[in-house]
């Protein structure tokens, strides 16, 4: 990482950088994700969320309940559409509910 005048850069820009640098885009990208799964579809449907994991654009979610899975499934696309409004990223682009 380039060495920077303290008064030029701000935190912000430094962390981007070192985030860029060490290539932690896809594990921060994984975490907000799931996060944003649980803002997004709140505490009810969290209880039934057994595992969240994203492979490349896919979001894959297991539940624990079948007809809430039946649900969902009708759903996906606005589900998909306020995951990545939440995360401020074109991220999920297909979910899988199990």
């Amino acid at each position: 990482m380039p060495k920077r005048n303290a008064e030029e850069s701000t935190i912000g820009d430094v962390l981007k950088d070192f985030i860029a640098t060490n290539r932690l885009e896809k594990g921060l990208d994984k975490v907000s994700v799931k996060e944003a799964w649980h803002s997004v579809m709140g505490e009810a449907i969290s209880k039934y969320t057994t595992a969240l994991s994203l492979d490349r654009d896919t979001l894959f979610v297991s539940l624990s309940s079948s007809v809430l899975r039946e649900e969902l499934s009708y759903g996906k696309e606005k589900i998909i559409k306020m995951l990545n409004e939440e995360v401020n990223k074109e991220l999920v682009k297909k979910l899988v509910l199990k």
